[in-house]
């Protein structure tokens, strides 16, 4: 039989082609400008995200299906958090260096540790408490220098402020991670991400009367590629699973922060500060160092299958 697994090359493709999709998304929503609202850049991002995504569904004849649900009450905290998150998330892309809100991204794996062994009950050993602790020292490294601008206001408290919606957003977006991982055991993974998309575009609607912007053409257009982008991105994510394990592809996760940096640089100027570098270097080997630990103990749970079934 063909191993559903049997083009790990093909997998690590996809998955770095949608890392380098996802910060075209991030440079297109800071090239738009920093005085947009959240919630307005929120809604473009979700709704022209549908446009790219549907298109796919239907070429494989599974758009119908892909809008039948089990569990709508699951898509809709699902889709709470995902939207409160990206908000927040947003804001902080916005107004921080595009190096620094990438890496402070990095903590929603070390918060989806946590809350799986809170909230799914699963068992953390001593290594991946470990990591996950030596994780958020990175963090703190990183968003430390931020933070303490608080008091110089202007634009340092913009980026304090900041560095705060990243780390909320890297919160929620993990308890949106344990949401998931409750619906795909009953949902499809298409179904997940176009309902996701529907209730953000919805959501987001809902912040139009505290003041969206009247946007000129090229704010537009940028946000609007975002959006595509953003669907895109999410296509070839979801595919790259299709050809290799995730133990394979997440560490290529990591590839956003060199890439970004050399982004940032070429198109914003930024260039990253030591605290950013020797954070980022942490948090990354957290991160890898958890995908690693997985991978173990998924052939240890393998071998014992097998074992079981002689």
């Amino acid at each position: 039989m063909r191993s559903v697994f049997d083009n790990p090359m093909k997998g690590i493709a996809l998955k770095v082609s949608s890392v380098v999709v996802f910060l075209a998304m991030q440079t297109c929503i800071k090239l738009a400008g920093s005085g947009i609202q959240p919630g307005q850049v929120t809604f473009y991002r979700s709704f022209f995200a549908l446009f790219p995504i549907m298109a796919f569904l239907a070429y494989r004849g599974q758009l119908r299906e892909s809008f039948y649900t089990a569990n709508p009450v699951g898509h809709l905290k699902r889709g709470t958090l995902g939207i409160i998150s990206m908000g927040l998330g947003f804001y902080g892309l916005l107004h921080l260096p595009l190096p620094e809100a990438i890496a402070l991204g990095y903590a929603t794996p070390l918060v989806a540790v946590i809350f799986a062994a809170v909230f799914l009950g699963e068992t953390v050993r001593i290594y991946r408490w470990s990591a996950v602790l030596v994780g958020i020292i990175g963090v703190a490294i990183v968003s430390w220098p931020k933070l303490t601008l608080f008091r110089e206001g202007g634009v340092e408290n913009e980026q304090a402020i900041g560095a705060v919606t990243v780390l909320l957003s890297s919160v929620l977006a993990g308890m949106a991670m344990i949401q998931v991982r409750r619906l795909v055991e009953e949902e499809k993974t298409s179904t997940i991400v176009l309902y996701f998309s529907v209730t953000a575009s919805l959501f987001s609607l809902l912040t139009l009367p505290f003041g969206w912007d009247l946007l000129d053409l090229s704010p537009q257009l940028f946000l609007i590629a975002a959006g595509f982008c953003g669907g895109v991105a999410q296509i070839l994510l979801t595919e790259s699973y299709r050809h290799a394990d995730v133990s394979t592809i997440a560490p290529f996760e990591y590839t956003s922060i060199v890439l970004g940096g050399v982004l940032a640089y070429f198109v914003f100027g930024d260039i990253p500060t030591m605290s950013m570098l020797i954070g980022t270097a942490i948090i990354v080997a957290a991160g890898v160092f958890i995908i690693y630990r997985e991978h173990r103990l998924e052939l240890q749970r393998q071998a014992s299958r097998n074992a079981d079934s002689f």
